[in-house]
């Protein structure tokens, strides 16, 4: 987590100061609780929240007695109880380090997935609006890189806003399976703690109670979150990839906006780079890097050990923030997207209306010429073409083969753009809901 690649609500959430607090206000609600069952004086409940909710933890004090302790919740219930006092005893009855850790742990994944849904609410808001700007502007459809059949820029992005919608109610499900809480003590028996404890916490933390625990909560459910959040920054690159292409200078269909003042290049005063779509590919790498140990964070020994711990002391932060600021990122460049329609008309044009040779294919075969015939006459034409002797449909009109099926008005007429946009609108409607 460095700054050039954060941004500070999501930053905030990882902070000491903010863990501090989620980890004060687990054990407050443990004791609220406790007072209701009658294991903690209630004045000694209130007394906790009194003195501890208006505290402001020192973390450079925490860090000093963690030095000595060798453990940090034990650190900070010490720093708790210089401003608890004596009613600090009753801090922490009958649980463990790991219901406050994974608790907290689950707090701060359900902030951070709720900011990342609202990131992708933006993001999908900006290519919506940009996919109806665009929705019936003609370009190339690329298969293997190669000119293969028209399709619209709107097109493009409604694909994009589908993958984001899917990307979106992803999320939705992880935040849904993180947000867990777990306060059943030590191996998770509750022997020690009431769960009525666990349930009165989980509802004041926003959590749902775990269903079992261990002595930690099963990481299966941190695997699944941070997979998810690796699918979204694929998406992200997917997305950041196409930009990339259409910017080369042979293709130039669309491109980052660049700035008045900005410099492409130290050495090339006329470049205009990709930087930020190609940053985005290198961030979606790391995204996708903190995947495959969250998926060997499963396999803890028996009730539990702490090997995942350093783990997710980095991913946790790591993989939050990037993918925040990656869809920030995102969507900055397609909101600000210079689309060169003018260009994309023109690299329609070079091959010399070979685009349309589906449909001289198909109007071969339901004119009465088998498809291996079929297809030899189109290609045969279509390979004069990519040798550049001339024009596709100016050799079609002259093949006699070809014209034994068809006539000059049926070879004019598939070479009509249109029909390619015929189902843009049922297309835009199953995106958007409205074309």
């Amino acid at each position: 987590m460095i700054p050039r690649y954060s941004r500070p609500e999501m930053a905030s959430i990882w902070s000491p100061e903010a863990r501090f607090r989620i980890w004060f206000e687990i054990e407050a609600h443990a004791a609220d609780a406790m007072a209701e069952l009658g294991i903690v004086p209630k004045e000694a409940a209130a007394k906790i929240w009194e003195l501890g909710g208006k505290a402001e933890f020192d973390v450079e004090r925490i860090d000093a007695i963690e030095r000595e302790v060798k453990h940090d919740v034990i650190a900070f219930l010490t720093h708790l109880a210089e401003f608890v006092g004596p009613e600090a005893r009753f801090v922490h009855q009958g649980m463990t380090s790991s219901d406050v850790l994974d608790t907290c742990l689950a707090v701060q994944l359900a902030r951070a997935a709720d900011l990342l849904i609202a990131d992708v609410d933006k993001l999908l808001a900006v290519l919506e609006r940009r996919a109806f700007e665009f929705k019936l502007t003609p370009t190339v459809g690329r298969s293997h890189g190669i000119h293969a059949e028209p399709t619209t820029f709107g097109v493009k992005l409604a694909i994009a806003a589908a993958e984001f919608q899917r990307s979106r109610a992803r999320l939705v499900a992880a935040r849904e399976e993180i947000a867990t809480c777990a306060i059943s003590g030590a191996v998770g028996t509750f022997a020690h703690i009431d769960p009525a404890v666990e349930a009165h916490v989980a509802e004041k933390m926003g959590l749902k109670v775990e269903t079992v625990s261990t002595q930690v909560i099963p990481r299966d459910r941190h695997a699944m979150f941070f997979a998810v959040l690796g699918v979204v920054a694929s998406s992200v690159e997917r997305l950041a990839t196409e930009v990339r292409h259409l910017q080369r200078t042979e293709v130039l269909e669309a491109e980052e906006y660049f700035s008045p003042e900005q410099k492409g290049s130290s050495a090339m005063p006329h470049k205009r780079n990709p930087v930020l779509t190609e940053n985005l590919t290198g961030l979606a790498r790391m995204v996708r890097a903190y995947v495959t140990p969250a998926l060997e964070n499963v396999a803890l020994w028996h009730e539990r050990d702490i090997s995942h711990s350093s783990v997710e002391r980095m991913i946790g932060p790591d993989s939050t923030v990037t993918l925040d600021f990656a869809l920030s990122r995102l969507t900055g460049v397609m909101d600000k997207l210079v689309v060169h329609t003018d260009n994309m008309q023109k690299n329609m044009d070079k091959l010399g209306g070979l685009i349309h040779s589906q449909r001289v294919l198909l109007a071969l075969t339901q004119k009465g010429a088998s498809r291996e015939d079929s297809y030899r006459l189109v290609q045969r034409n279509a390979m004069r073409v990519w040798r550049g002797e001339g024009d596709f449909r100016t050799f079609l009109l002259n093949d006699a083969d070809v014209r034994k099926y068809l006539s000059e008005e049926d070879i004019n007429e598939k070479f009509d753009l249109g029909y390619h946009f015929k189902n843009v609108d049922n297309i835009f409607k199953r995106v958007f809901g409205r074309a």
